[in-house]
């Protein structure tokens, strides 16, 4: 694990409200991936700095026990056009825990992961989390995919 600060940044993709009790987490989230891959969302948001896919989890009513909000998207040059059906946001700049998790995200991989951060005694600040998916994610059966988590300095 590292600590790395982030920039300001800005996405555009779709979202939903869930909180983390296992089933409704996975019929939430598990129903946003499938609507992003099978509506083809990355291919109809505009502005993209590139292909890389993030779902981030923010808009907590308090910790990670707590409603939120996930939105799966890119990172976006401009929030100038956002396609209907989609949000934008605007995230600060803040320091994060990076962690760069690889295996099989058809087993579990980062529910698993997060099961684990949850249990962390780390300062975090409930603004945005994320996990971005590069090139290195592309294969879910031998993936890579790095997992930034926000804490207070």
């Amino acid at each position: 694990m590292q600590t790395e600060e982030i920039k300001s940044f800005h996405i555009i993709g779709i979202s939903v409200r869930t909180i983390n009790h296992t089933e409704q987490t996975i019929k939430d989230i598990g129903g946003l991936w499938e609507k992003f891959l099978t509506e083809k969302i990355l291919e109809q948001i505009p502005n993209k700095l590139d292909n890389d896919i993030y779902a981030l989890y923010t808009n907590y009513e308090g910790d990670h026990t707590q409603p939120y909000d996930t939105i799966i998207g890119c990172k976006v040059s401009s929030l100038k056009e956002i396609p209907d059906g989609m949000i934008g946001q605007t995230f600060a700049v803040g320091t994060y825990n990076k962690l760069t998790v690889k295996g099989d995200l058809t087993k579990g991989l980062l529910y698993t992961t997060w099961l684990e951060i949850w249990k962390k005694d780390w300062n975090r600040s409930y603004t945005v989390d994320f996990e971005r998916y590069g090139t290195k994610a592309m294969n879910p059966t031998d993936a890579e995919v790095e997992v930034y988590v926000a804490i207070n300095t």
